[in-house]
């Protein structure tokens, strides 16, 4: 059976696997595709992963291995195998010294900086590493597959710094730490302390493994770190979308705006998809509500115009998932072996361009977003433009009303936020630089420009919860206002959602505690169970 009949091939069989999190199905890897979904769901602590037990996959990944094997005994010269790194590919290594080549490669790429990647990012570019060797084109042994699986299922999570890669010779340096825990050297995290991994091997059972020829290569040289990190950028800014949809809609009646905005009429005369989706959305939750102009024919920009700023990020999201799964599931290190034809292929499919321009792509959209909801929480809180709700909608009773402000500094917060959002847009992918020896002089930038993106989303997730705490205490005042106001069930359950959480501010409080757990909920997709559909967690 070919490569590309196995990665599409139903699963034949699930090996056992410590599950550490809990009584879910395993992620199963190996002759099948993975999701975005299924790293995310590994991530989150949801899911274990299992190596697929179909004996004709594992009999192929083993005939990598021996097949590399039998090449260089018959003299070939197989690059970072028997010669040296990058521009020192024209450098023999001596056949005496091949068997120690992997491990001197993790050893100089110990040179990280920045924060550590945390326990989610962290697993997954574990997921990414091994889904991307389970291809069966990296010449790896399947025991190396089965110790990747062991840090998954396990939490032997490696210390890796989030600086120093630029994409291409894949993710070399933060990848050297995955590579150096499966050899016994560093540190990892394992039951919430800092360890020496060569402890936490002996009281799992194991010894570390001896990298064979190409190993070390293998797992560090692809595009893991910036591709997992995308598989999370891809999940909370999917979520972002539809809560700013949630939120135009509720802020449609805190401001008694106009649902007819968002007859679907408009968006069948001007069809991008992600712009109909999101107007569907915002409709469903306006359901009910009375279109009769209210206190004007039309609402401003930021209300009106919403799908259509949303629906960008709708569309984008589409062919950001596509190419994200394509990267999950390609064979990205250099040199790929073929087990099939008996070939050896010296390529770039290490470079992560792919992954560069959908990141940058992303957080453009994603920074939209938190404009949107920035420019909609300024009209909420200033008296000129919400059509008569307090000014900083403060809930003060009017003997208190001259020495409470409200939300006025939380929405000086979220300009703040949204500011740093948009600064950070600039593309990292035309940033390339020429590095080591000129050998990588075009490189792709994409593990920065995903970590760029997960900044921006963070930054975008503290506007959301200073938006969503707003305009939920917007349409409190309304309906204290006019009891009479029209608010429909799913933005009902989402305003007793939230006051669950955070009560009405009718005296001045200080609402960062408040502000940290929403923005916590929102990174994690939790606001909204299910926000396809709308319904409230």
């Amino acid at each position: 059976m070919a490569e590309h009949d196995l990665i599409d091939a139903p699963d034949a069989g699930v090996q056992a696997v410590s599950n550490r999190g809990g009584n879910a199905a395993p992620v199963v890897i190996g002759a099948r595709k993975l999701t975005i979904e299924d790293v995310v769901a590994i991530a989150q602590h949801r899911a274990p992963v299992a190596l697929n037990t179909d004996p004709e996959w594992r009999a192929r990944i083993q005939r990598g291995a021996d097949f590399l094997r039998r090449h260089l005994a018959a003299g070939a010269t197989v690059y970072g195998v028997n010669t040296g790194y990058g521009d020192a590919c024209v450098v023999d290594v001596p056949m005496e010294l091949v068997e120690a080549l992997p491990l001197q490669l993790t050893r100089y790429h110990g040179c990280g900086m920045g924060r550590y990647l945390d326990d989610g990012e962290t697993l997954a570019v574990i997921a990414a590493r091994l889904n991307s060797l389970a291809y069966g084109f990296s010449g790896v042994r399947p025991v190396l597959l089965e110790r990747l699986a062991d840090l998954v299922n396990h939490r032997v999570l490696p210390r890796i710094p989030a600086e120093g890669s630029v994409g291409a010779s894949g993710d070399l340096t933060p990848l050297s730490y995955v590579a150096a825990a499966l050899a016994g050297e560093r540190e990892v995290m394992f039951e919430g302390r800092l360890r020496d991994v060569r402890e936490v091997w002996s009281e799992l059972g194991h010894t570390p493994l001896t990298l064979a020829p190409k190993e070390g290569l293998a797992l560090m040289n692809g595009t893991a770190v910036m591709t997992g990190l995308a598989c999370l950028a891809f999940a909370r800014a999917d979520h972002l979308t539809r809560l700013a949809a949630r939120l135009t809609a509720l802020c449609t009646v805190a401001l008694d705006g106009r649902a007819a905005h968002f007859d679907a009429t408009l968006f069948e005369v001007k069809p991008h998809a992600g712009q109909a989706e999101a107007a569907a959305w915002i409709r469903a939750d306006l359901e009910g509500r009375d279109d009769t102009p209210g206190h004007r024919l039309q609402d401003r920009y930021s209300i009106r115009c919403a799908p259509h700023v949303i629906g960008v990020g709708r569309d984008a999201l589409s062919w950001v998932r596509r190419d994200i799964e394509n990267e999950l599931n390609s064979a990205n290190d250099n040199p790929l072996i073929d087990p099939d034809n008996e070939r050896v292929l010296h390529g770039g499919n290490f470079y992560g361009g792919h992954i560069a321009f959908a990141m940058d792509s992303l957080k453009v959209a994603v920074a939209n977003l938190a404009d949107l909801m920035d420019r909609q929480l300024a009209l909420l809180v200033d008296v000129n433009f919400n059509n008569g709700l307090p000014r900083n909608l403060s809930g003060a009773a009017p003997a208190r009303a001259a020495i409470n402000h409200g939300f006025k500094a939380v929405q000086i917060s979220s300009s703040a936020w949204t500011a740093e959002a948009l600064k950070n847009t600039m593309p990292a992918s035309v940033f390339s630089r020429s590095t080591e020896a000129h050998n990588q002089d075009k490189v792709s930038m994409g593990t920065i420009a995903a970590r760029d993106c997960l900044r921006v989303l963070e930054l975008t997730e503290q506007v959301a919860a200073a938006h969503t705490l707003a305009t939920v205490q917007a349409a409190q005042l309304r309906l204290r206002i006019d009891s009479a106001t029209p608010v429909p069930a799913p933005l009902q359950t989402f305003v007793e959602n939230v006051g669950a959480q955070s009560p009405f501010v009718d005296e001045d409080r200080a609402l960062e505690s408040d502000l940290r757990a929403l923005t916590a909920r929102i990174a994690a997709c939790e606001l909204l169970h299910d926000y396809r559909g709308g319904s409230e967690a």
